[in-house]
């Protein structure tokens, strides 16, 4: 199958996961060396330049450490163009490793080659027409209950999980997503099969 192509440059944690993206993305990937990132001027610089020219994709593992680092990536390219793509939480051990990581889920690395290209065609990734119909806005997903109330932020990760998103998304990473991958239809049948679980 033919790879995808994109010009933004796609930034992840490690070799291991460059080594798994180059199997089904042509691309610039750019590995942060897990936290070496907060150190490495020259990959910060360069991280930034392709995040104010062609624009970035941030791919990191959905674990503690790689939202960390998302996070960061995301305060040194305050005026960038970045696209997240998030890794479901799939539990499981990377195949080179002893033990499964601290968490216990797989990464980029332990993702099967067709579920990385799903992702990235969600996102848009490899299409010049990607459209994925109304977008959401901050006062919506408050009406919805995902943000604001009692049971906000269980229902925030329940509707995460049924969408394929890390549970520990935040509600601004989760209209993010929203509205670059899913659209108002699938985020709203998403919260009401969550609200249904919850009993409410």
């Amino acid at each position: 199958m033919e790879k995808l192509k994109t010009d933004k440059a796609v930034i992840v944690e490690g070799k291991y996961d460059k080594i798994k993206l180059s199997a089904v993305l042509d691309a610039v990937i750019i590995t942060t060396e897990g936290f070496g990132i907060y150190k490495n001027r020259d990959t910060a610089e360069l991280i930034r330049k392709y995040a104010q020219t062609s624009g970035i994709i941030i791919l990191t593992d959905s674990d503690a450490a790689g939202f960390r680092i998302r996070g960061h990536i995301k305060s040194i390219c305050p005026e960038g163009k970045i696209t997240n793509v998030y890794i479901p939480d799939v539990f499981g051990k990377e195949r080179r490793k002893a033990e499964p990581s601290k968490e216990g889920k797989l990464g980029v690395e332990g993702m099967d080659a067709a579920v990385l290209r799903r992702l990235l065609e969600e996102a848009g990734i490899g299409s010049s027409e990607a459209s994925v119909g109304d977008k959401m806005t901050m006062q919506e997903l408050y009406e919805l209950g995902c943000i604001g109330s009692e049971n906000s932020s269980l229902l925030r990760r329940r509707t995460a999980l049924l969408l394929g998103l890390p549970e520990r998304i935040t509600a601004k990473g989760l209209l993010e997503a929203i509205n670059s991958i899913f659209g108002r239809e699938r985020a709203e049948a998403a919260v009401r099969s969550a609200k249904k679980e919850m009993g409410n």
